[in-house]
């Protein structure tokens, strides 16, 4: 599993010209899965996120978390976060969970993290067609790979 998160002042995104989901402070969190993923890098991951210390303290420090902050998340699926662009220029998403596996995956973690941040999670719509808005605080930005956490 591999995400990308955002540090946002705001973020949403808008489905067909309405918008599916909204946060204020918080994390705008792109998810992508493979089909090796497991519950335990779900789980990993999820709380991963909740506990971050990503914003500033009265210190300006990057020492308080989403949670400490009671900032929001927006989650988004994307695929393309295991683009392949080793040969030529078309990337390959082969890595990528199909979407018979990958939907049920992006399902739980969408449990998983409302369960870890102790509220709501807005999302997109997995496969559909979406357009995401945010406003980067810092910026601050962070990928995290469940694969590369030993």
């Amino acid at each position: 599993m591999r995400v990308v998160i955002q540090r946002v002042s705001q973020a949403s995104v808008v489905i067909d010209g309405q918008v599916n989901g909204q946060i204020e402070q918080g994390l705008l969190v792109l998810a992508g899965f493979t089909p090796t993923d497991t519950q335990e890098d779900l789980q990993w991951t999820a709380k991963k996120i909740a506990q971050l210390r990503i914003f500033s303290d009265d210190q300006d420090k990057m020492n308080l978390s989403v949670q400490d902050v009671n900032g929001g998340i927006l989650l988004i699926s994307q695929f393309t976060l295991y683009a392949n662009t080793k040969k030529g220029n078309r990337p390959s998403y082969i890595d990528a969970a199909p979407p018979a596996v990958a939907i049920p995956l992006y399902e739980q973690f969408h449990q998983i993290l409302e369960t870890e941040l102790g509220k709501p999670v807005p999302t997109g719509i997995f496969g559909a067609d979406m357009k995401v808005s945010l406003l980067n605080d810092g910026p601050v930005t962070i990928t995290i790979d469940s694969q590369n956490r030993v």
